[in-house]
């Protein structure tokens, strides 16, 4: 039974080499694409803001220093109880007539506080292109205009950029990098783009939205695009309604691509721990669309393939156990160590952390409990001053 268990996290890590390694190779840059050929394509970029008094400032100074001149940036400030709406009306001193400042109106009940900011600014905003970013993003000089090259050169309708996260302390270094890992362990990135060759056209058809995904802290749509497919009204009772946009422009017929913004676009999307577990709280469950067996099966084959093997190898110090099954056991640890410092190489993460990773598996165990309670409670977690239900 022990060996049998070791086996199938070794087979569960093992195709998530394949996927990784694939993905190391066709996981493209923002980077790599040049300069805008043209400025010829206005672009709006809407920054939604609740209680981001600590960032907002810097996210806004990034922007309105693009080196794109064909530019206009539009900031909600929605209901903030700090300071952030004097941040705000100090930008729009210094930056005059290139920042246009709106004040968010109460959320209706049947929306979840960032579509309906998101909604707000897309109403006004006009331009060909409008990129939506988080507040606690910000951006290398060039970044806009590369983004408008890459929608030229590929001829897509939406791209979105995986930033390059900035951690500081103990736990952002050891739960953020997680979610990259987890991305890029299941998903081939390339199948956003294309039918997998080994896939009937039939079934792509079907399931195709399947393979979206999408990083809410940078979006840029064709604005076309974006209204066909609702804009954010139709994502707007949507936890993670980045991935809901990406997969209503697949199921639509549009085309996208997803890129990493190392040493183009930066975030640091939490502080602390407490600041971690309330983020994750709110989103943990729905980037499972609310499927508890799925869920569930998850968690189990984490424990497996990353906590298992290491509980082997405790006992084996007190209890005999045969030289395949420890053999096993090792191998299991070193392919997710492998994984985790080829991941920290990559997005220039601190390698120590690597050896953290059963750390951070349980750490999302413990919060998956905490969301299970939520959700079979009904119970509400609040988020930057909203209740937000994940039901």
């Amino acid at each position: 039974m022990i060996e049998t268990l070791l086996v199938l996290g070794c087979l569960f890590l093992i195709g998530k080499s394949s996927v990784i390694i694939r993905n190391r190779i066709n996981f493209k840059g923002l980077s790599t694409f040049g300069k805008a050929n043209q400025v010829d394509l206005s672009v709006a970029v809407c920054i939604p803001a609740r209680n981001e008094e600590k960032v907002i400032g810097t996210c806004i100074d990034s922007v309105l220093t693009q080196s794109y001149p064909n530019l206009h940036v539009y900031v909600l400030n929605d209901r903030s109880e700090d300071n952030t709406a004097e941040i705000i009306h100090s930008s729009k001193v210094r930056f005059g007539d290139n920042l246009t400042v709106l004040q968010g109106s109460d959320r209706p009940v049947d929306w979840l506080g960032k579509p309906w900011a998101c909604h707000q600014l897309g109403l006004v905003a006009k331009a060909d292109i409008v990129v939506f970013l988080d507040a606690d993003t910000w951006l290398e000089p060039d970044a806009i205009s590369r983004i408008v090259r890459a929608m030229e050169t590929t001829h897509v309708d939406f791209v979105t950029v995986w930033p390059q996260q900035h951690t500081r302390s103990f736990w952002e270094k050891t739960i953020v990098p997680m979610v990259y890992y987890a991305l890029l362990g299941f998903l081939p990135v390339k199948y956003s783009e294309r039918k997998p060759r080994w896939m009937p056209t039939f079934f792509h058809n079907r399931f195709r939205s399947l393979f979206a995904a999408a990083c809410g802290q940078c979006m840029a749509f064709r604005m076309e695009a974006y209204w066909a497919i609702g804009g954010h009204e139709a994502v707007k009772d949507k936890i993670v309604e980045d991935v809901s946009l990406a997969r209503l422009i697949l199921q639509q017929g549009f085309r996208m691509r997803m890129y990493h913004g190392m040493q183009m676009i930066h975030c640091r999307m939490y502080r602390n721990q407490q600041e971690l577990f309330s983020g994750f709280r709110k989103n943990f469950l729905a980037g499972f669309d609310n499927n508890i067996p799925l869920f569930l099966l998850m968690s189990v084959l984490h424990l497996i393939a990353y906590i298992f093997p290491i509980l082997v190898l405790v006992a084996s110090i007190c209890t005999p156990v045969s030289e395949i099954t420890i053999s096993i056991a090792l191998l299991n640890i070193l392919i997710m160590i492998s994984h985790r410092v080829l991941l920290a190489r990559w997005f220039a993460w601190s390698s120590v952390f690597s050896f953290l990773h059963p750390v951070g598996v349980i750490w999302f165990q413990l919060l998956g409990i905490r969301v299970l309670i939520d959700y079979f409670t009904g119970s509400k977690v609040s988020w930057k001053g909203e209740n937000v239900n994940l039901k």
